[in-house]
């Protein structure tokens, strides 16, 4: 079995140019934390994201992006997404199968990279009330603005129906 290499920035930016999807990006020093990027608000309005990469016990894969100063209960947030079982973190080397990205650059944006549908995207309802979301664009150095309706109709036109829940306490 011979792994294709995930998609690049360039990819995601022409997959949502082909959908016709207003988008704008902003680089800037990479970031691993929500911490770290708090010093990039004043320049980039909208709402900002976590992104928590889980598993169950079946390994279902979720992720689960909500508001960058939310509260999820992982300990009960499984009755919430259909998870068979409580979630745990899954591998990086998962998430670089599935996604394409590292830890650090976690994103919905990822499901470019999920062609066997592999996890479900879980859109926190809190997050998705602001006009404007910011993602990573598969890399931690540069963030990527887009409408809560456009990011539904990326990951829908990737083969995703993505849960909008409130996931956070």
């Amino acid at each position: 079995m011979t792994a294709t290499a995930p998609k690049t920035a360039e990819d995601l930016f022409r997959f949502l140019d082909d959908l016709a999807i207003p988008h704008q990006t902003k680089t800037h020093a990479p970031v691993f934390t929500v911490a770290e990027s708090v010093s990039l608000r004043d320049e980039i309005p909208g709402g900002h994201t976590k992104n928590l990469f889980v598993k169950d016990k079946k390994d279902q894969f979720f992720l689960l992006t909500v508001e960058e100063n939310a509260i999820v209960d992982l300990k009960a947030v499984h009755t919430l997404i259909g998870a068979a079982s409580k979630v745990s973190f899954g591998k990086p080397e998962k998430l670089m199968e599935y996604l394409g990205v590292i830890p650090g650059a976690v994103t919905a944006l990822g499901a470019i990279n999920d062609t066997g549908q592999n996890v479900t995207f879980v859109l926190d309802a809190e997050l998705m009330a602001h006009d404007i979301i910011n993602c990573h664009p598969l890399t931690n150095d540069a963030t990527t603005s887009l409408a809560g309706a456009d990011l539904i109709r990326f990951l829908e036109a990737t083969g995703h129906s993505p849960l909008v829940l409130k996931v956070t306490a």
